[in-house]
């Protein structure tokens, strides 16, 4: 868990650690929502750019009995 200052106009700086780890440059936009007592910060992607990140994921499950 990373610790942030808000300054004076209530900004933040995104550790570089997260900002690396998350693909996140400088200009992106991204949506401020509040949830439950906190805040979360969730980059807008181009639904283009998503395409191929769930290559590999595992698609297998147990179905109920009563479902085909």
């Amino acid at each position: 868990m990373e610790t942030v200052t808000i300054s004076q106009k209530f900004q933040v700086v995104i550790p570089q650690r997260i900002r690396e780890a998350m693909g996140i440059r400088s200009g992106e936009k991204a949506h401020v929502i509040p949830y439950r007592n906190r805040i979360e910060i969730i980059p807008v992607r181009d639904v283009r750019k998503l395409r191929g990140f769930l290559k590999g994921i595992d698609t297998s499950f147990d179905r109920a009995a009563d479902r085909v």
